[in-house]
């Protein structure tokens, strides 16, 4: 049997709304785009949202547009896709990197106090998998340290902890719509803030550093525009947005069969010998954005190969990023530095999980990871 890694949800909806777009003046920011930045700020209970290319740069414009740079530290996680620790040192900054939980995977709340100098500017918590951070105890130090937060929420759109969603107690949550979240367009991002001055300055740097987009000059009499800072190119397109429209109307349904899928793997997996998982806490609700099991270091890379030959699509996410070869040669980080990320990145097979597996599909996942793990 063949199960593939991960399955989208582009259908009949999206591709109608993409032919309306193809058909209509406005294939740039327009507005399509400004009905899905209103339509996620709505979702998230958050006041404003900024639509751009990527989780990536989303999240480079959130650092400039703070005014982050040079000489500045922001304190992160090594468990995490490069692009976070990629973005603080292209905005001139250096990530400073804080064991995590060994639960969770999440950055471990607990020890942040202890990362932060007079350089520290600002945090950068990743809800990885999808299961939030202790957003509540990170504003709190963030408020007393007089540091930003910025999420990284590219796993976390549908997620919850402790009554708190991305974006709403911190100065900014960045997504990624990239090819395997749970909704995507290919390739996009979109930042939410409740800051009306942090909106406008990223809408700015996402476009040139121009005071007007192409919408506003060419809707109705021609408006002249000023480049007011030195900006980036990083706007959200309609056909982008067209496309994540109807998967944000759907995005409950989709994690709802996530989630039971979910279930049925942590109820199989639960006392399989030589393989755990991370916990979804209590408190929280899980966007459930993708599956991982932890296996013994030494047969990891045996079990990644064995679940590939019986058909089975796999991923590592991921390895701990101080470890690999320019984070090690650039700022000295060696094996040990933080055993906890280590652990889990030496451990981690993300198996299938998408709303259209079928029960037999999932069966087949289980069966197939238990007689290789055991």
């Amino acid at each position: 049997m063949k199960v593939d890694f991960f399955l989208h949800n582009v259908g009949e909806q999206e591709r109608g709304l993409v032919d309306e777009t193809l058909q209509s003046v406005f294939l740039t920011t327009g507005p399509r785009t400004k009905k899905f930045e209103e339509a996620l700020s709505a979702y998230l209970g958050t006041q404003y949202c900024v639509g751009t290319t990527s989780w990536t740069m989303g999240a480079f414009i959130t650092l400039k547009a703070l005014g982050i740079g040079a000489g500045d530290e922001v304190i992160t996680s090594p468990m995490t896709f490069i692009a976070t620790g990629n973005v603080i040192l292209h905005a001139g900054a250096r990530p400073v990197f804080v064991d995590v939980e060994p639960d969770t995977g999440n950055i471990d709340a607990d020890q942040i106090e202890k990362a932060i100098t007079p350089k520290t500017k600002a945090i950068m918590p990743i809800h990885l998998y999808g299961q939030m951070c202790d957003m509540k105890k990170i504003s709190d130090i963030a408020q007393r340290h007089n540091l930003y937060v910025i999420e990284d929420s590219a796993h976390c759109i549908e997620g919850v902890r402790d009554d708190i969603r991305p974006g709403q107690v911190s100065d900014a949550a960045v997504f990624s719509f990239y090819a395997t979240k749970n909704i995507t367009c290919g390739e996009g991002g979109a930042i939410v803030t409740n800051s009306e001055d942090l909106t406008k300055k990223l809408q700015k740097y996402r476009l040139h550093g121009m005071s007007k987009g192409a919408a506003e000059r060419y809707s109705k009499a021609y408006q002249h525009w000023d480049m007011e800072l030195l900006g980036y190119k990083c706007n959200m397109n309609d056909i982008q947005a067209s496309m994540l429209l109807p998967q944000l109307e759907a995005i409950e349904e989709i994690r709802t069969r996530k989630e039971a899928i979910c279930r049925r793997y942590e109820e199989a997996f639960a006392g399989l010998e030589g393989v755990t998982f991370p916990v979804a806490l209590p408190q929280s609700k899980h966007a459930r954005h993708i599956f991982t099991i932890w296996a013994d270091p030494e047969k990891r890379d045996e079990v990644l190969l064995k679940l590939q030959e019986a058909g089975i699509g796999v991923a590592v996410n991921f390895r701990a990023i101080h470890l690999l070869t320019y984070y090690h040669e650039t700022f000295g980080y060696k094996r040990g530095d933080f055993p906890v990320a280590e652990k889990i990145g030496d451990s981690t097979i993300t198996i299938p999980l998408y709303a259209k597996m079928s029960n037999e599909a999932v069966e087949y996942v289980i069966s197939c990871v238990a007689d290789i793990c055991s």
